[in-house]
C-alpha cells in the first residue's frame, strides 16, 4: 500500500521520538502480541511513534509521578485494576464496514493493544472507530493509488499490486480469515478465545494462512499499520480518544513550543496533558 498515505483530511503524522525502554511487567512478557510487539513495528511504518507500548507503559510506571495536593482524597488505583476508558458518547455506526467486519476490527485491535492497568484497550481508545472511517474516505476507495493495470505479481520490494482498493483489501481479508478460524477453530475470529486471536494473529503474521491474493503477512502489515495509526494520530481523526496513546508516550501533542519543556522534564515524566487540533480550533 502507498506508504507515504495521508489521513482522510490530508494530515501527515509526524514522526515522534518515545522514551528509552525499561524491563517490561510480567503481564506485558507474557502477551506476545500486545504492546510490545506492537509498537516494535513503528519504526518502519512511519507512524508517529517508536518503540513499544510495554516499553513506554513500563516507563509511565516506573517514573516519579507529580506530586498530589495535600488535600488529595482518592488515592491511584491498585496496578492490578484496568484503568478506565475514556468518557465516550453513544457510538456511531460504521460506514464503510459491516457488523461482522466491524467485530473482526475490533477484536484484532483489542488483541494488539489489550486493556490493563495502565490504558484502555484499543476500541476503547477510538481505534476501531479510526480504521472504518479510514476505509470510508479517500484512503479507502484508493483515491491515491494507481489502478489503471495491469495487475501483475510483484516482488515484496515493489509494494502493493492488487486491483483493489484497501476498502476492498480489508473486506476481503476480514472474509479469508473469518472462514480459515470457522475451518480450524468453528468460529468466526472475534468470538476465538483472546488467546487464540493471539495465536492467529501471529500466524498471520508469519505468513501461515493461505489469504489467495491478499496474502496473510501483507493483510496483518496493513492491519497494524492502520492500528498504530489510529492509537497516536491526532484525536480529531477519531482515534486516540481521549488522547491515551499521547499520554501513554508522554507526547506533548501539537504544541511546537515545548522546546525548553525537553530540557526540563528530560528522564522525568511530562506532567502536562497533550494538545491536539480541537484544542485550538
Amino acid at each position: 500500500m502507498d506508504d507515504s498515505r495521508t489521513t482522510s483530511e490530508g494530515a501527515k503524522e509526524v514522526p515522534a521520538v518515545a522514551p528509552a525502554p525499561t524491563a517490561p511487567t510480567d503481564r506485558e512478557a507474557r502477551t506476545d502480541l500486545g504492546r510490545r510487539r506492537f509498537l516494535r513495528h513503528a519504526g518502519s511504518s512511519g507512524v508517529a511513534v517508536a518503540g513499544s507500548v510495554a516499553a513506554a507503559r513500563a516507563v509511565a510506571a516506573s517514573a516519579p509521578a507529580p506530586a498530589a495536593p495535600v488535600n488529595a482524597q482518592a488515592a491511584a488505583p491498585p496496578p492490578s485494576t484496568p484503568a478506565p476508558a475514556p468518557p465516550t458518547s453513544a457510538p456511531e455506526p460504521p460506514l464503510a464496514l459491516n457488523a461482522t467486519e466491524y467485530a473482526f476490527i475490533v477484536a484484532a485491535v483489542d488483541t494488539l493493544i489489550p486493556a490493563d492497568a495502565l490504558g484502555p484497550s484499543g476500541s476503547d481508545c477510538g481505534v476501531a472507530f479510526f480504521i472504518d472511517r479510514q476505509l470510508a474516505g479517500a484512503f479507502g476507495a484508493g483515491a491515491r493509488l494507481y489502478r489503471q493495470g495491469p495487475f501483475l505479481k510483484g516482488k515484496p520490494e515493489h509494494g502493493y499490486q492488487l486491483a483493489l482498493t484497501p476498502r476492498e483489501f480489508f473486506q476481503t481479508g476480514i472474509a479469508l480469515v473469518n472462514a480459515w478460524t470457522r475451518d480450524t477453530h468453528h468460529k468466526p475470529f472475534d468470538a476465538l478465545a483472546p488467546s487464540d486471536r493471539v495465536a492467529v494473529l501471529q500466524l498471520l503474521e508469519r505468513g501461515g494462512v493461505d489469504l489467495g491474493p491478499v496474502g496473510s503477512a501483507e493483510f496483518f502489515e496493513a492491519l497494524l499499520t492502520l492500528t498504530m495509526e489510529g492509537m497516536f494520530s491526532d484525536p480529531i481523526y477519531g482515534g486516540n480518544r481521549d488522547k491515551a496513546g499521547w499520554k501513554l508516550l508522554g507526547y506533548p501533542g501539537l504544541p511546537a513550543t515545548y522546546q525548553i519543556d525537553i530540557v526540563r522534564y528530560h528522564g522525568r515524566r511530562y506532567p502536562h496533558a497533550p494538545q491536539s487540533i480541537v484544542d485550538f480550533s
